[in-house]
């Protein structure tokens, strides 16, 4: 007979022993640890739960919540959702910031009282956040035109342009599409004031590969200063230019020992690293006429104001050829290099040759209107980690008026300066001779000039302003 000691370790042997809980103390058990998976779907039940529980609660309350935050955080808890978004538009709580951003700026009283008795809730929804954006953009039309319409008399354009685009915090964006239609946006690295125009530049980023870019847009952008992160901050934009890239570019204008540079029209300029296509910047030279207009006017109005054009005049047989001014500038980014101003331009009928007005500003015949270029001919550049500078490069701004001191065209570009080929033997001026060209589809611009040999400096010996007739006729109602 087998002793109860054996069949118990028979037992033993056949089956796994376990220990009672009873037999180890509860100070030394140890929790046995769930599965991270199980923590993970808990945590995100509760959330749900959570946000459930908020969306289920009554609009009353939620908008109550609402009331106690800040303009920028209300905008924002906006785009959290569609229901959030509808609630956030309340125009009772914009409102009230509305006024109170009035009292600050000490135009509110009877008119807002007035528009509170006629009831808040019966405008459009969002009608007082966007007025609300726009009273804190400082987007006052009225106020800044009536600054814009103060006249520089020297340079024909509005003294007060520059401190209407910093007042305004306006500023420039380009965006690029690629062959799949990708599109990226850049913001300006920074941004240079002249007389008559503004020199943005973008140097520090990261630009896709240029053979695989279509088109190009500069965009002007207005936001709205809330304290919240700058990319949700709500925001103007209006497309300035849009340029294809695609197809034949205009030959390169200039280069130095890493970059070069290819100007593709409308006041932009592209900066490659030397030998590749690579982009390294952009510069983008914008003429100040009209330049807040073209900058806003998404946001003013669904169109940019037409051109004004002069009325006809039958009294006058040489209407439209007399009477012009002409205001022209060279200047790399920190300096002028050269500005002065023409008037009593003018053009015979029978000086009328291959499309072209003619408008002789500097002659070799006339000594007194000679004028000079203060330092050398450069343009500066840079990038996030070089820089260098571009020689016998700079650009030029011309305005030219008519008769009703309007501005008649006007040019922002980049020019290069090269040695003349045909060199005219002058008594007065003994060095070497130079030009500058710029050419577009409304007319051109000649300019000779002389170098002294015993000083670094330039002097203006011959300058001609060519207009295209169909311009002339286009504006003046004539048909020369």
């Amino acid at each position: 007979m087998s002793s109860p000691s054996m069949n118990a370790q028979r037992r033993d042997a056949g089956q796994p022993s376990v220990i009672k809980s009873k037999s180890i103390p509860r100070k030394q058990r140890k929790a046995t640890p769930q599965h991270p998976s199980v923590y993970r779907m808990t945590s995100k039940r509760k959330e749900r739960t959570s946000e459930k529980s908020f969306e289920r609660m009554p609009p009353e309350i939620i908008l109550r919540i609402f009331s106690y935050l800040d303009p920028g955080s209300l905008f924002c808890i906006g785009l959290v959702n569609k229901h959030f978004q509808e609630l956030s538009n309340s125009n009772f709580m914009w409102y009230q910031f509305y006024i109170r951003d009035c009292m600050k700026k000490k135009k509110a009283g009877r008119e807002g009282r007035a528009i509170h008795d006629l009831g808040v809730q019966e405008r459009p929804k969002g009608y007082w956040r966007n007025a609300f954006f726009k009273e804190t953009a400082g987007l006052n039309v009225n106020k800044w035109r009536t600054k814009l319409k103060r006249i520089d008399p020297y340079s024909g354009l509005p003294r007060h342009t520059e401190d209407v685009i910093r007042s305004l915090c306006i500023t420039w964006e380009i965006t690029v599409t690629d062959g799949r239609g990708r599109r990226s946006t850049f913001e300006q690295s920074h941004a240079s004031f002249s007389g008559t125009a503004v020199f943005v530049f973008w140097g520090a980023v990261t630009w896709p590969p240029f053979n695989q870019l279509t088109s190009l847009e500069l965009h002007g952008v207005l936001r709205v200063p809330l304290d919240c992160p700058a990319p949700y901050r709500p925001c103007w934009k209006s497309v300035m230019s849009k340029i294809k890239l695609q197809g034949d570019h205009c030959e390169v204008c200039v280069s130095d020992k890493i970059v070069k540079m290819l100007y593709v029209g409308q006041g932009v300029t592209l900066g490659f690293w030397k030998d590749q296509w690579e982009i390294a910047f952009i510069m983008v030279n914008l003429h100040n006429h009209r330049l807040v207009e073209r900058s806003l006017h998404a946001s003013i109005s669904p169109r940019p104001a037409a051109g004004v054009s002069a009325l006809f005049d039958d009294v006058d047989p040489e209407y439209g050829l007399h009477g012009y001014a002409a205001y022209i500038e060279l200047h790399d980014t920190v300096r002028v290099i050269m500005s002065d101003r023409f008037s009593q331009l003018f053009c015979r009928r029978d000086q009328i040759c291959d499309g072209y007005l003619p408008l002789e500003v500097i002659s070799e015949n006339n000594r007194s209107s000679n004028t000079y270029l203060v330092g050398d001919v450069s343009l500066p550049w840079r990038t996030e980690a070089l820089h260098g500078t571009i020689k016998d490069c700079c650009m030029i701004n011309l305005t030219v008026t008519d008769e009703a001191k309007q501005p008649f065209w006007c040019v922002s570009a980049p020019v290069v300066m090269t040695k003349a080929s045909q060199d005219t033997v002058s008594y007065d001026f003994g060095g070497e001779g130079f030009s500058i060209l710029y050419r577009d589809s409304e007319g051109r611009v000649e300019m000779r000039l002389k170098q002294m040999d015993y000083k670094e400096q330039y002097f203006v010996v011959n300058l001609v302003i060519y207009i295209a007739v169909a311009k002339v006729n286009k504006h003046f109602g004539r048909d020369y």
